[in-house]
């Protein structure tokens, strides 16, 4: 009868485990493979490609106008912005601009948008890391804005609001007193966020200090939108490069100064204010005037290609298309922050404890749909 080795079995100094991808922490269909020394981390590997669906080859063969509702399906949390971001490149490749009115009804969309995705964020991170009072807070909020994409396009998630050139929907009756309502009510719910976790020692115990990485190393890894500005990077597109109708707003870059998860978190809080901010300087004064601008029912840029980008609730979301004069792309290829921003894990997750790993990929904001496009 043969005995276990004892000292070969429990002698082992590294050990390999994998975190997903059915792991509910890590947000989607990600596997992280850690080695550990005991219960610190001294690698990752981040696995991707369980999602895959195609998206950019989608993009090729369909029409320029067909391709809207898919990429509603990438960062599915954020589909406004998916929209908006396409929709302006492909108005730059025809060299037309959408009407005024057009512009201030896509800004506010996508700052509702920003605060309805920060709300997920807040709510599944504080989740993960075991608060789960503020998950339920943060959704009753996000529900009074889906309620708001309902009642103005008939979707509350995959929302397909925009069309090349404009939008195609007028504002329903009672928009405005709806929204006024929200951006009036909005920041004294999310004093009422900070309250239970800002100064929570638990909270403070399990953010700051985790997942630090300094402003050089998040520029040189290719970090944008939260994730940078936590590390005290004050780069926005929505100010550096003004699209919509953002030049016509007043409204503030938040920024951290460690670049850890806590800065992270109160760079998002500060960021649904801001987001309030411009919706209610925009709600106040829409334009009249046409939704859509003149374009012809089939869509042949001329041949060209062009890059553009915007600020995505999770980072810069930009999208680079070529077109040979057909009605759809001759290449699509889209940057999402979050399949940029992963690449970060594991310069964040190195040194810390398993337990830092579920907030560090929290603090990150990925969503699969956009990683596996």
């Amino acid at each position: 009868m043969s005995t276990i080795n004892e000292e070969t079995l429990f002698d082992a100094s590294e050990i390999t485990v994998s975190m997903g991808p059915q792991h509910p922490s890590t947000h989607g269909v990600l596997q992280v493979k850690l080695k550990l020394d005991g219960e610190r981390v001294i690698d990752a590997q981040s696995v991707i490609g369980f999602l895959h669906r195609g998206v950019e080859k989608l993009g090729e063969n369909q029409t320029w106008g067909q391709w809207v509702p898919t990429l509603d399906r990438m960062d599915y949390i954020a589909a406004v912005s998916n929209c908006l971001g396409y929709c302006e490149t492909v108005e730059k490749l025809l060299g037309i601009t959408a009407p005024p009115r057009a512009q201030y009804i896509r800004t506010i969309m996508t700052e509702l948008n920003r605060i309805s995705s920060h709300l997920l964020w807040l709510g599944t991170h504080a989740l993960d890391i075991g608060a789960m009072t503020v998950f339920l807070y943060a959704f009753r909020e996000r529900e009074e804005i889906l309620k708001i994409f309902e009642n103005y396009c008939g979707a509350r998630l995959t929302t397909h609001m925009f069309r090349i050139g404009g939008t195609q929907y007028e504002l329903y009756d009672g928009f405005e007193s709806q929204v006024k309502a929200f951006v009036k009510d909005f920041p004294a719910h999310v004093a009422e966020y900070e309250t239970l976790l800002t100064e929570n020692r638990i909270w403070l115990a399990r953010t700051r200090g985790v997942g630090v990485i300094s402003a050089k190393d998040a520029i040189d890894v290719g970090l944008t939108g939260p994730s940078l500005r936590g590390s005290g990077v004050a780069w926005d597109l929505r100010k550096a490069k003004p699209y919509a109708a953002y030049a016509d707003f007043e409204f503030d870059i938040p920024t951290g100064e460690t670049g850890d998860t806590y800065d992270r978190y109160m760079v998002r809080m500060e960021e649904m204010r801001q987001s309030c901010r411009i919706v209610e300087q925009a709600i106040g004064k829409i334009p009249d005037g046409p939704l859509m601008a003149k374009i012809t029912k089939i869509i042949k840029p001329p041949v060209g290609d062009i890059y553009h980008s915007i600020e995505a609730p999770k980072g810069e979301l930009g999208y680079y298309l070529v077109s040979d004069g057909a009605t759809q792309a001759y290449r699509a290829r889209v940057r999402p922050p979050s399949f940029v921003n992963l690449q970060a894990l594991r310069q964040m997750v190195i040194g810390s404890m398993v337990a830092d790993v579920v907030a560090v990929i929290g603090t990150l904001d990925i969503v699969l749909g956009e990683i596996d496009r």
